[in-house]
């Protein structure tokens, strides 16, 4: 109860917002002041959530399967990149320009050929959800491994740490404030990526979800699955974000 009424107190000018939002939606959409069609009104809205519910969450999980393994690819490649660039001053003055070229070309771009180089076009939004969400990691990675308190890396000779425990015991714990906030980062490009590729050719998704039923004129669900879509990614980026929190801490106490 005492944690509820903390929340209320701390954030209640926001839920005001939120609810004046819905309000002005309501007020808008019930008088005819736009375009009925494609603003429905809310209670037609409301309706679809437990009309659809099922086929939302069908294809929430159909994204979480395409979303899973490109962060988790994106992740990996990132951090090995990284370090390597991060750890060798020289490697990282030869290859970190070619690096910045490559990521200030949108994915978007590359997915004509995408589509028609993959073997599926599962493998094609993979590959453009993990070229699209790579490089924040990867820069971060290679400023936190450049910025390391020097006392850390004293300790670890101290402790005649090298090779695989001196990267994994010292450096990449060191540097994981700022791994953490360049992840978070390319988690937000990763949903661009995602729906992008999910409404411009998937069968299923939440991406998908939507465009199918703008295509159909059925905006009372076409909104409902932005709502849900919306709601979902919240909850995800708000779960990374207290998992940064808590890494922060850890590394602040080590």
């Amino acid at each position: 109860m005492e944690k509820a009424v903390s929340f209320i107190k701390k954030y209640w000018i926001t839920i005001g917002i939120y609810a004046a939002l819905v309000l002005l939606y309501k007020i808008i959409a019930d008088n005819g002041l736009v375009n009925a069609f494609l603003f429905p009104k809310i209670d037609l809205i409301c309706k679809a959530f437990p009309a659809d519910s099922h086929t939302m969450f069908l294809n929430m999980l159909s994204s979480f399967r395409l979303l899973i393994p490109s962060v988790v690819v994106s992740l990996v490649f990132a951090l090995g990149i990284g370090t390597l660039l991060g750890m060798n001053k020289r490697l990282r003055e030869i290859l970190h320009p070619i690096v910045y070229t490559f990521s200030v070309v949108p994915s978007i771009l590359l997915s004509p050929f995408a589509l028609l180089l993959a073997p599926s076009f599962w493998a094609a939004s993979l590959f453009l959800v993990v070229y699209g969400t790579v490089w924040a990691t990867l820069f971060a990675t290679i400023t936190g491994i450049m910025t390391i308190d020097k006392r850390y890396l004293d300790k670890a000779a101290t402790l005649e740490l090298h090779g695989w425990k001196r990267l994994t015991k010292v450096i990449l714990p060191a540097a994981s404030p700022s791994i953490l906030a360049g992840f978070v980062n390319s988690l937000r490009s990763s949903f661009v990526m995602l729906v992008y590729a999910e409404m411009y050719g998937a069968k299923y998704g939440m991406g998908y979800y939507v465009r199918k039923y703008a295509d159909f004129g059925l905006y009372d669900r076409t909104w409902a699955g932005f709502v849900f879509m919306v709601v979902v990614l919240v909850v995800v980026m708000q779960v990374f974000e207290h998992i940064k929190k808590y890494m922060l801490k850890w590394t602040i106490s080590q």
